[in-house]
């Protein structure tokens, strides 16, 4: 039966924190198949969502990698595993369709994020860039990239959410990460290792996009986030009330002091 004190035995236990299947050698093994697959999807979809973003050409690569969401996850993960492990006979047979898979899922967010942001840049601002002087490039890279990050962003958040989930899955053909829980778990019939993987892929993906959202507010200029206007409307609300404060005060020294002058 599962409870929250069998859960809560289960985290406490010195056992499940050491050795080849403790908890932080298969996170660490989590992060590094996310930071790996995160690290080759940017280096295709960036590049490519820029762009398409830019000149406005081969649009349809966008749609079709939107459309691409739809192919079920674990077929495709067994799909091209029975395609691609005979070629290898290490246990890189195991790493190369997984990480091949998550990378597939994560180009979309990321291809869409880029192009959207780079195409929802104000006409204007590309105009006046280049009325300056300024290249085709330069328009890019000081212009539309700047101006599309907050979307950039959120595609990025999307695409490690969702390379995290499925990192899980992808347990199911041997890969490592706290996936093995959820997969050796229902093997030996432990279902509160099963609760507890779940959990600790729950609070790592909530971990990881507070990280991001932190990179978000910090890596976007205020005047593009919209801070900037907020802060300014902050001080000039302080500034009015302290304005009114002292009127108010002005008046009420001006109406005190005949009552308290002594009479002629």
């Amino acid at each position: 039966m599962i409870t929250f004190a069998t859960v809560w035995a289960w985290f406490t236990d010195p056992a499940n924190w050491q050795g080849s299947d403790g908890v932080p050698t298969r996170t660490l093994q989590h992060l590094e198949y996310t930071f790996i697959t995160l690290a080759l999807a940017l280096a295709v979809a960036v590049p490519v969502g820029a762009w398409v973003g830019h000149s406005g050409r081969m649009r349809w690569l966008v749609t079709g990698a939107n459309a691409a969401r739809a192919i079920p996850t674990l077929g495709l993960l067994f799909a091209v595993s029975m395609l691609v492990s005979p070629l290898f006979t290490s246990g890189l047979a195991f790493t190369v369709p997984s990480i091949a898979v998550l990378v597939l899922l994560a180009i979309p967010p990321l291809l869409s994020g880029t192009y959207a942001g780079i195409e929802s840049v104000d006409p204007a601002a590309r105009d006046a860039a280049r009325g300056m002087g300024m290249s085709g490039w330069e328009v890019l890279t000081g212009v539309e990239l700047p101006c599309a990050m907050p979307l950039f962003l959120s595609g990025l958040r999307s695409a490690t959410l969702q390379v995290i989930a499925t990192a899980t899955i992808a347990a199911s053909i041997s890969l490592g990460g706290l996936g093995r829980y959820l997969i050796d778990g229902l093997a030996s019939q432990d279902y509160v290792q099963m609760v507890a993987g779940s959990i600790l892929v729950a609070l790592l993906a909530l971990v990881a996009d507070l990280v991001l959202a932190l990179l978000e507010r910090f890596a976007v200029s205020p005047g593009i986030s919209g801070r900037g206007q907020s802060v300014s409307r902050r001080r000039r609300l302080r500034l009015r009330r302290g304005r009114a404060r002292d009127t108010a005060a002005s008046v009420k020294n001006s109406t005190d002091a005949p009552l308290s002058a002594d009479p002629a």
